[in-house]
C-alpha cells in the first residue's frame, strides 16, 4: 500500500488473457454532457456515494480497475485521511492519467492482487468485472484482501445493451459496448458476488446493478442511510 500521492507504479502478475482486457473508459461516461447520460450517472454516483457512506470511516481504500482515477479521486475527497490505492493493468496513457494523483496508483491485475489476505477496510470494483475473462478469479482476490466492506458495479443486462442500441451505438455489436464479455442480470451477478462474499446490499441505479457486500471471515451490519 502506498500514502496519499504516493507512486506505486510497480507491477502484480500479469496474466496473458489480461493483455486483451481494456483500460479506462471506452467514451468519458463520468464527463459526458448528454443530458440523460448525464442524469443516469449522476443517479448512480449518488447510490455509490450513499453505499460507501454507509461502510463507516475506511483507513484503507483498494480500487480495482481504477481506470483514469475518477472514483479514487472521488474517495480522496470523501475520505481524505484514508491511505487509498487504485490498481489498473498496465497502459502509458493511465500512467500519464495519475501523474499529480491524490491517491496511490499502481499497475496490477485483478486476479493477482498485490496487497496481503485481509488489509483492506473499504474495497471498490466499480465498472470493471464486466471486462473480465475471469471475474470469478477477481471477486475471488476481492474477498481475500477485504478485512470490511466490498463494493462492486457492473451494467445491468439486457438493459444496458438495449440503451446503446436506441442510442444508435454499437449497432454491429448489437449494442455490446466494446470490451464487455460479461452481461450479468441483476440475479445472476448477485449469485456470482454471493459465491465469494455476504450480500449485505442490493441497489439498481438503472443502467447498473450496485452490490454492498463483505468477506465472510467478520459480518458486521451495515449502518442505515445507505439506499436501496
Amino acid at each position: 500500500m502506498t500514502s496519499h500521492g504516493g507512486r506505486a507504479p510497480a507491477a502484480g502478475p500479469v496474466s496473458a488473457a489480461s493483455a486483451s482486457v481494456p483500460t479506462g473508459n471506452v467514451y468519458a461516461k463520468y464527463q459526458t454532457d448528454h443530458p440523460v447520460e448525464g442524469a443516469l450517472m449522476g443517479r448512480f454516483l449518488r447510490r455509490l456515494d450513499g453505499a460507501v457512506a454507509a461502510c463507516g470511516s475506511p483507513q484503507t481504500i483498494l480500487e480495482v480497475g481504477t481506470g483514469e482515477g475518477e472514483i479514487a479521486a472521488r474517495m480522496t475527497r470523501r475520505f481524505p485521511e484514508a491511505v487509498i490505492l487504485g490498481v489498473d493493468l498496465p497502459d502509458p496513457s493511465l500512467a500519464q492519467d495519475w501523474a499529480g494523483a491524490s491517491w496511490g496508483p499502481a499497475f496490477a491485475d485483478a486476479g493477482h492482487l498485490p496487497v496481503r489476505d485481509g488489509s483492506i477496510d473499504l474495497v471498490l470494483a466499480i465498472e470493471v468485472l464486466e471486462h473480465l475473462a475471469d471475474p470469478e478469479a477477481a471477486l475471488a482476490e476481492l474477498a481475500r484482501v477485504g478485512r470490511g466492506w466490498v463494493v462492486v458495479s457492473v451494467p445491468l443486462e439486457p438493459l444496458w445493451r438495449v440503451g446503446n442500441v436506441v442510442r444508435r451505438r454499437y449497432l454491429r455489436s448489437l449494442g455490446n459496448t466494446p470490451g464487455h464479455v460479461q452481461h450479468w442480470s441483476r440475479r445472476g451477478f448477485v449469485s456470482s458476488v454471493r459465491r465469494h462474499l455476504d450480500v449485505h446490499q442490493v441497489m439498481s441505479p438503472l443502467p447498473w446493478t450496485l452490490v454492498v457486500a463483505r468477506p465472510r471471515r467478520s459480518p458486521v451490519r451495515l449502518d442505515s442511510g445507505g439506499g436501496g
